[in-house]
């Protein structure tokens, strides 16, 4: 069924522009000019999408707003604008607009805003249904944690898996954003494969050719041609992890790939179809980075067509318990030992600790301490060196009990102390942080730590 849209702007030549490009676009198009003439087509038509003018002959998009989520609160709204006022888009968003975009409209940057608009449209909808016929998503939550923060994400997993759209996933290093994407893929239904490529861990000259592959001859060394992660993911799905790391020029040949869904091997002159569901991740924030143009704006709209957010583990303590058992339990099967227990006073250390590496430093910690462990039970003391809070009283301090810090300032004396604790040798600290080189190093860099001989 054809997505039906309403233009409501008293320009006419930009109504007719924007009704034949969004009917090119397979759109059914109804148009008005002033608020009477949209609250006709309101009264007798189901709507989806209205795109939304704020001045008006007789009247303010503003007020009409409310007109139409009364008439259906379902149907989304844009908001078009040649006023560049912070307050009226905030006003816009709290009286129901769904999204908000300036004049001159970028029809490029309208339709991106358009796709995601009815895409999470569209989850919605399905969210609705679900809990009106009382299903539970098909997603075992126990995997990535049984909080309530969680299970909203196991949610966003199911209704959004079986879409083609494009997902970005956001959250802190180490929270689980690949187990995610794996689970996205697994509930897809695709045949093909899952590709995971982290774009911080390979260098720029080199990142190109693994992306997109390479024609023998294309430089040298490139003694045999080579297919790219794009068309070995074909049929399955292709995850980008550390999309914020990504080089303008790689951006703007993935912007292309995304658009146009075709690629060229470095060197070649064919090209490639593509049938790869895309899923990117990313710890940085990326409005912050368009804003400092190290980002593109139009890939970030390409990219977060849906968007998941995962939550730092201290922020889900209560997921600790489950999460630690179940990962004791894959740890035992990699080391071929029996999977321990945690004593209570271990739990408590465990809950306490505020996890700056999230998952994977609670992985890593398991596993150092299974290493080590003597028994069936993991004791205080196998966490002591890698704990702090182990060696003091583990209760949470009272509130405002001490100057609150800033994530920075917890995340840079966690690294000093872990730097400390392998003396200085950066692969072993990467290790338990569950970071990158490069990311240690720029960490390093950015809060001047120091790295013992």
């Amino acid at each position: 069924m054809r997505t039906r849209l309403l233009i409501t702007e008293d320009d006419h030549s930009l109504n007719e522009i924007l009704a034949m490009h969004f009917e090119d676009q397979g759109f059914d198009v109804l148009q008005a000019e002033s608020i009477q003439a949209a609250q006709r087509i309101l009264s007798s038509t189901k709507l989806d999408l209205v795109l939304l003018d704020q001045q008006l002959p007789d009247g303010t998009g503003l007020d009409l707003i409310p007109r139409i989520r009364d008439t259906d609160e379902d149907t989304a709204i844009v908001m078009m604008t040649g006023q560049h006022d912070l307050e009226l888009a905030i006003e816009a968003i709290k009286r129901g607009a769904a999204d908000f975009i300036h004049k001159p409209v970028n029809t490029a940057s309208l339709t991106h805003i358009i796709d995601r608009v009815l895409e999470n449209q569209r989850l919605s909808r399905k969210v609705n249904a679900l809990q009106t016929q009382q299903e539970t998503p098909p997603i075992n939550a126990d995997m990535i944690g049984g909080s309530a923060a969680m299970l909203e994400v196991s949610k966003e997993i199911a209704l959004s898996a079986e879409s083609h759209a494009t997902i970005l996933i956001l959250g802190e290093s180490g929270v689980g954003k690949e187990v995610v994407a794996r689970l996205i893929h697994q509930h897809s239904g695709r045949s093909g494969p899952f590709i995971a490529v982290n774009c911080a861990a390979i260098v720029d000259t080199l990142l190109e050719s693994e992306l997109f592959g390479h024609v023998k001859g294309a430089f040298s060394g490139a003694s045999e041609s080579k297919p790219g992660k794009f068309e070995l993911a074909n049929g399955g799905t292709l995850f980008l992890d550390e999309i914020g790391e990504l080089a303008q020029p790689l951006q703007a040949k993935l912007l292309r790939a995304l658009q146009e869904q075709i690629i060229e091997r470095v060197g070649g002159t064919r090209e490639i179809q593509l049938d790869a569901r895309i899923i990117a991740a990313t710890n940085r924030d990326l409005d912050a980075e368009v804003a400092a143009g190290r980002f593109r704006e139009d890939l970030r709209y390409r990219l977060d067509v849906v968007s998941i957010t995962i939550p730092p583990l201290r922020d889900r303590r209560e997921d600790i318990p489950l999460l630690a058992k179940g990962l004791m339990e894959r740890i035992a099967r990699q080391i071929h030992k029996p999977a321990p227990t945690l004593s209570d006073e271990a739990l408590r250390i465990l809950a306490n600790w505020h996890w700056p590496g999230n998952v994977r430093e609670l992985e890593n910690t398991l596993t150092h301490a299974m290493v080590h462990a003597r028994g069936g039970v993991l004791t205080p003391d196998l966490f002591n060196s890698l704990i702090p809070m182990a060696a003091a009283d583990t209760a949470l301090p009272a509130p405002h009990a001490q100057p609150l810090r800033t994530l920075d300032e917890v995340e840079a004396e966690h690294i000093q102390i872990v730097l400390r604790h392998t003396g200085g040798h950066k692969g072993k600290t990467c290790d338990i942080l569950g970071i990158s080189r490069p990311a240690l190093d720029r960490k390093i860099k950015k809060y001047d730590l120091h790295v013992p001989n």
